[in-house]
């Protein structure tokens, strides 16, 4: 039996980034305003122009960016921000860290916002909106932002797993007011810690670049609205936030990468998803028709397994030798809501929850091959007949 594909590492650094990172090694220079031509200034310039936004802000992490986000729209103390109860835990934690508080809605079995809560849920008190693409899911943006625009609520588009996602052709996270990316070490683009926040809007972005740190008169050399800037100096708190001239300097090389990661990661997921879909005990959601996803992991849904099974189906596919989790049946995952123990309390959320208890996760990585993922697949198919039997699982 050939052995279990790696499916943590991530890509290697391209060879670009040794140069520069070596430059710096030896100059020293690693803050982001010694220079108006930093690294991290310059990876702003190239992302904003890639994603096709007018400003772009390097940060620490997603969730600097989104705490930032919700800052820079000027949100009263405990103003009401409607997020999808699938998500990870630093969203509500950038909201409750912002002073705000969290309004969850539910999500079907598609991992996509359930509009009809939404709308619901989208009251007078409620003052933001965050829209986490969880996982690369696509919710109906044409409706949410028909909704806020209506209302005239700022969207916030948590896109950490979204970058190379399109809708309607539009790169997601230009959609809402703003949008907020990742450079994780899971992310397509890896700089083991970091993030990015993107947005048109002239006050966001010189809100966001003081309060992330540009002090005394560094926000001069971010080289655009210096009169916003000389408006806010000393006006805002500094959270001190910014990103470092070696995280953007491997950051960068990168960027031309992310067209090719984007396109063998969307037909890795695809291959993995037919030969799943073929199974009776799985079930890999369609995407929205205006969404083109750029997937790095790949989630489906258990048919027909009790909790029992669903932790017997986990249990065999590891030994398999691929890792799975049921988000709702892990222990402590992040991303069950009810382990939000931070918010105090979390309404009852039944379809998010039946969601939770029987949707799968793997890393499918851009880097596989065809046999890594004939492996996954396999092992996969197998685990569900261990759990349930061969004849049923093939249909017979």
């Amino acid at each position: 039996m050939s052995a279990a594909p790696n499916v943590y590492d991530a890509e290697p650094i391209p060879e670009g980034a040794r140069a520069e990172i070596e430059r710096l090694l030896n100059s020293g220079d690693l803050f982001r305003y010694t220079s108006e031509n930093a690294p991290v200034t310059l990876l702003e310039q190239e992302f904003a122009a890639m994603i096709g936004a007018k400003y772009a802000l390097a940060v620490s992490s997603c969730s600097a960016a989104l705490f930032l986000s919700l800052k820079a729209l000027g949100l009263p103390r405990d103003a009401k921000v409607l997020i999808p109860a699938f998500t990870f835990a630093a969203v509500p934690s950038s909201v409750v860290h912002a002073d705000c508080i969290p309004v969850l809605v539910e999500v079907a079995d598609n991992y996509r916002i359930d509009m009809a809560d939404f709308e619901a849920k989208l009251t007078d008190d409620i003052q933001a909106i965050i829209i986490s693409h969880m996982r690369g899911h696509t919710s109906d943006m044409d409706a949410i932002m028909a909704l806020a625009n209506d209302r005239n609520i700022p969207v916030i588009e948590d896109a950490a797993h979204s970058l190379g996602t399109q809708w309607h052709g539009t790169n997601i996270g230009t959609i809402g007011k703003i949008g907020c990316f990742s450079f994780q070490s899971y992310k397509l683009l890896n700089a083991g810690e970091g993030g990015i926040l993107i947005t048109d809007d002239d006050e966001i972005i010189a809100k966001a670049i003081i309060m992330s740190g540009a002090y005394e008169h560094n926000w001069k050399k971010h080289g655009h609205v210096q009169d916003r800037f000389r408006f806010w100096q000393n006006k805002l708190p500094l959270y001190n936030q910014r990103l470092g001239n070696m995280s953007a300097a491997i950051v960068r090389p990168q960027l031309a990468e992310l067209p090719r990661r984007v396109r063998d990661g969307r037909a890795n997921h695809d291959y993995v998803a037919a030969r799943l879909n073929d199974s009776p005990w799985f079930i890999v959601p369609d995407k929205l028709p205006p969404e083109e996803r750029a997937p790095d992991s790949l989630q489906f849904n258990l048919e027909g397994f009790s909790q029992a099974e669903a932790r017997a189906f986990q249990k065999a596919a590891k030994a398999r030798g691929v890792a799975i989790q049921v988000f709702g049946l892990s222990e402590d995952n992040a991303r069950a809501f009810w382990n939000w123990q931070f918010l105090g309390s979390t309404p009852d959320l039944p379809l998010t929850r039946a969601m939770l208890e029987k949707a799968c996760d793997t890393r499918l990585p851009a880097r596989l091959t065809t046999p890594d993922l004939d492996f996954i697949a396999a092992a996969l198919l197998a685990a569900a007949e261990d759990v349930k039997g061969p004849a049923r699982a093939y249909g017979t």
